[in-house]
């Protein structure tokens, strides 16, 4: 199987400005509706999420999926229905296992825009029990190099408590890693050649550089290569879907002239 890169553009992303809130939809959600574009493996939502300060999501149910937010800047408070209240900041991966049914707040905390990234997977399994996990991983660990933030519970090494060191444990075949890429550095990816067959990946360039609805890219670039010689160039809010298999390679360049932080999922 040739390995396929194919870029999703920050400017096909939905796009909603209510204000309060500017939020990008890399896959259909509320009313963005995209027939080609509704999830990729287990992945159903990436939404890249500004909150303005002493505004938020109120109150809200969810079942099933399983959530949790990607912290860029400013924090967030977290309110749910199980109890727990927290204060998450940049560093901070937050994961809901909302199972059977649970009931939560984000609001921006502090006087600071809240960034964030919000990301949905279906688990594998129906009506588990609602869980909630917080990790935390600092610019330091990130820094030219793959930091794995979220990886299968039943995998070596993940710890199923709310505040634990390692991945967060999430109920679905995907596997979530974080870089802050320097100018001209590079940092490869390999598909497990223990895990045998096709594999997906999902990249996604965070819009750190500031809030840019328009088609003119911004921000720092970041050169994908596939082993196969498949190829794209990546700005500030951009995806890409990658198909390829196991033992397949991808390598990342920043040929920008500022940092890039960049989330890779892989999935089955």
């Amino acid at each position: 199987m040739v390995m396929k890169i194919v870029p999703r553009r920050s400017y096909e992303r939905g796009h909603s400005n209510h204000g309060w809130l500017k939020t990008f939809h890399t896959f259909a959600f509320a009313a963005f509706y995209d027939p080609e574009n509704e999830s990729f493996g287990c992945l159903r939502v990436i939404n890249e999420d500004r909150v303005e300060p002493k505004t938020g999501f109120g109150m809200h149910a969810h079942a099933e999926f399983e959530i949790f937010s990607y912290i860029i800047g400013g924090a967030i408070e977290h309110h749910d229905s199980m109890g727990n209240v927290e204060v998450l900041k940049r560093g901070d991966l937050q994961m809901t296992s909302a199972g059977t049914g649970i009931r939560h707040s984000e609001k921006c905390h502090g006087d600071e825009q809240a960034h964030f990234l919000q990301i949905w997977s279906v688990p594998h399994t129906k009506s588990l029990k609602p869980q909630y996990f917080n990790r935390y991983f600092s610019d330091e660990e990130k820094k030219d190099k793959w930091v794995l933030v979220v990886a299968p519970a039943e995998a070596e090494g993940v710890v199923e408590e709310r505040h634990a060191s390692g991945p967060a444990p999430v109920h679905s075949p995907l596997s979530l890693y974080a870089t802050l890429l320097s100018p001209s550095a590079s940092l490869s990816h390999t598909f497990s050649p223990e895990v045998a067959g096709s594999r997906k990946a999902y990249i996604h360039v965070a819009q750190t550089s500031g809030y840019n609805p328009t088609k003119t890219p911004g921000g720092t670039t970041v050169r994908v290569a596939g082993s196969d010689g498949a190829t794209a160039e990546l700005r500030e809010g951009d995806g890409a879907y990658v198909m390829g298999e196991a033992g397949k390679e991808l390598k990342f360049e920043n040929v920008g002239d500022r940092v890039a932080e960049i989330v890779l999922f892989d999935l089955e």
